[in-house]
């Protein structure tokens, strides 16, 4: 990944993203995810993607679904280039916890999670871990994480 590429071209070339990045491009979000920004995206590993029920990616990428997929998607982008240390400064003012709001209109709390961790929690109670932070982006950060977030 590259800071002087924005968040579609970096994810394109990334082998852990594959599926979100097939899932981007079913829900025409990817004009959106190449505009100046910034954005804050917490992006889900294949192997999240896979955590999911059987068949769900699939019944999300069908055209007749497009809604519901961009919904899942955007649930992931926070408006703003937060860093991980950003997100440290928020959860230590919340004292332990930070709400976010999502593109998508949802919320995501997050959490600390060890020492240099941060944890996020959606609004269906499930959560994720951020494996890699601060991969910076020409149009904002991306944070992976190991675990699909879903909106209510």
């Amino acid at each position: 990944m590259y800071p002087t590429r924005d968040i579609v071209d970096n994810a394109v070339n990334s082998k852990d993203h594959t599926t979100l990045v097939a899932a981007v491009k079913a829900a025409g979000l990817v004009d959106t995810l190449k505009s100046a920004g910034p954005f804050t995206v917490f992006a889900p590993t294949n192997d999240a993607f896979a955590k999911l029920p059987a068949g769900t990616v699939d019944t999300l990428l069908k055209p007749e679904n497009k809604d519901m997929l961009t919904k899942v998607l955007t649930y992931h982008v926070v408006a703003g280039r937060l860093s991980a240390q950003d997100l440290h400064k928020a959860i230590k003012a919340g004292h332990g916890t930070a709400e976010l709001a999502t593109v998508s209109g949802g919320k995501l709390w997050i959490m600390a999670n060890g020492k240099n961790g941060i944890t996020i929690k959606d609004e269906k109670g499930g959560t994720s871990n951020v494996t890699i932070a601060n991969v910076f982006q020409s149009n904002g950060v991306i944070h992976v994480i190991d675990t699909v977030l879903l909106p209510q």
